[in-house]
């Protein structure tokens, strides 16, 4: 039996496995689980294109990001990282020598606190992060400060890769929250990145648009939440894992406000700075933006639980990258592949639907012109015997058999188009999903990979 276990998003432990990985595939030997359900991971396909196809991933993802926010040249080529952020009052970054300076320095501090970030950071953290999700009621977690020498103990048994036990009764939760929030305040740049600073502000400038396409002052929450989704696909691996706990344990935290006394507002003051704010600038240089990035944390807080997974129509163009012989660019191009199954049987319906009408049409005229011969035949019946009168007889059986055999012959049935087009449509559906594609056998209920004979294939169910 073979199943995928994501990487990304999950909880990394100290002696992990390289982050890079993929999916683990078990061979499981108990009898008694065989014949389960396997569980596929949805976004399977997507981490196995970012892993594989860097270059492919993100130019799928951009794409889609620049189709719901406006990026002019230089906030798109920072978004691609090909340049570094400007800031009003001319603040930014360190870069170049300095930058490398600086990050050797952090290196001499610790393995923690003031480095970038890691796997094997994320997994010393994760230890504060699970202790706080135990102790969600305190009132003015991560608002009050704790201790500063319990918190210089903590520090330094995390920087020495030390197991701490959290339970003991030595530190109390505000030393752990007060120190969560110092590790982020020392990343060399925010958890967000420098890079997707600009998107960001963008992002929160997502309204809605009233009837007549004016815009108006209302949040369009699902298009933030889409370009949220696209935006943390092109996160740094450790990033986005470490973000997804960050925002996973503030929800929580924000769910019990009626004990702590934490809103989501509240818990967006706290993080903003470390999550969203660029380094080395001041309340002065971002002026207008601190409502925006605040306001922007305190969303990504509330619908945190939504904004991890990619949205459908990446997974399905990572899908037909793997498994079709097309891959789409857009939501826009997916759309029209999307609609590729139901065309043929669309356009068949609209043949039968034409037919009809032509048909009703043609009876019409074929009614007035067997009227119009009737009267004609009967003028001819009535007159008397001659030559003439039996050459119009004769022409009179030729016409009725031409009239009888094209009213048969020239209009096709509705059910012969419609099969006519289903046919040829199953045929163009199934080369187009399953060209060049693993030994695929399709069953009523379920797309089914089928065995190899050698030993050791298995493939999923």
């Amino acid at each position: 039996m073979a199943t995928e276990a994501q990487s990304v998003g999950e909880v990394p432990a100290r002696d992990s496995r390289p982050s890079d990985a993929i999916c683990n595939f078990v061979i499981c030997n108990d009898s008694s689980l065989r014949g389960q359900p396997i569980i596929f991971n949805p976004d399977f396909f997507v981490e196995k294109l970012r892993h594989e196809k860097p270059e492919v991933f993100t130019e799928l993802v951009v794409s889609n990001i620049t189709r719901l926010i406006d990026l002019p040249g230089t906030e798109l080529a920072q978004l691609m990282g090909e340049v570094d952020l400007k800031l009003p009052g001319g603040a930014g970054p360190a870069s170049g020598f300095f930058r490398s300076l600086m990050s050797l320095k952090r290196k001499e501090k610790g393995v923690v606190f003031g480095s970038p970030l890691t796997e094997e950071g994320i997994a010393q953290i994760y230890q504060l992060i699970e202790y706080l999700h135990k102790n969600l009621r305190v009132e003015g977690l991560f608002r009050v400060p704790g201790n500063s020498v319990r918190q210089q103990i903590l520090r330094d048994a995390l920087n020495n890769g030390t197991d701490i036990d959290l339970e003991s009764g030595e530190f109390h939760s505000n030393d752990v929250a007060t120190l969560l929030k110092m590790f982020l305040g020392e990343l060399p740049e925010p958890l967000l990145t420098h890079k997707h600073f600009h998107a960001h502000l963008k992002i929160a400038d997502l309204m809605q648009f009233d009837d007549k396409g004016n815009k108006t002052n209302v949040p369009d929450k699902e298009r933030q939440i889409e370009a949220l989704q696209l935006l943390f696909l092109i996160l740094p691996p450790p990033n986005r894992n470490l973000l997804k706990l960050l925002l996973d344990l503030l929800y929580q935290t924000a769910k019990k406000q009626d004990k702590n006394k934490m809103s989501a507002y509240n818990l967006a003051l706290m993080f903003a700075p470390h999550v969203l704010w660029p380094k080395n600038v001041t309340a002065n240089d971002l002026q207008e933006n601190i409502t925006k990035l605040n306001n922007g944390m305190a969303f990504m807080i509330k619908h945190s639980q939504k904004l991890f997974k990619a949205p459908v129509y990446i997974r399905e163009c990572a899908r037909l990258h793997y498994l079709g012989s097309r891959t789409q660019a857009s939501k826009d191009d997916l759309d029209l592949i999307a609609s590729c199954p139901t065309k043929s049987f669309q356009r068949a319906k609209s043949q039968k639907r034409n037919w009809v009408d032509s048909c009703s049409h043609q009876e019409e005229t074929q009614q007035r012109t067997e009227e119009a011969l009737r009267e004609l035949f009967q003028h001819v019946h009535n007159m008397p015997e001659s030559a003439k009168k039996k050459q119009l007889i004769r022409q009179r059986k030729v016409l009725g058999n031409q009239m009888m055999s094209e009213k048969k012959n020239k209009y096709p049935t509705p059910e012969s188009v419609a099969i006519g087009e289903l046919k040829r449509a199953s045929k163009e559906n199934m080369n187009l999903l399953f060209s060049g594609s693993p030994a695929v056998t399709m069953t009523p209920t379920r797309l089914k990979w089928s065995e190899g004979k050698k030993e050791g294939k298995r493939g999923f169910l």
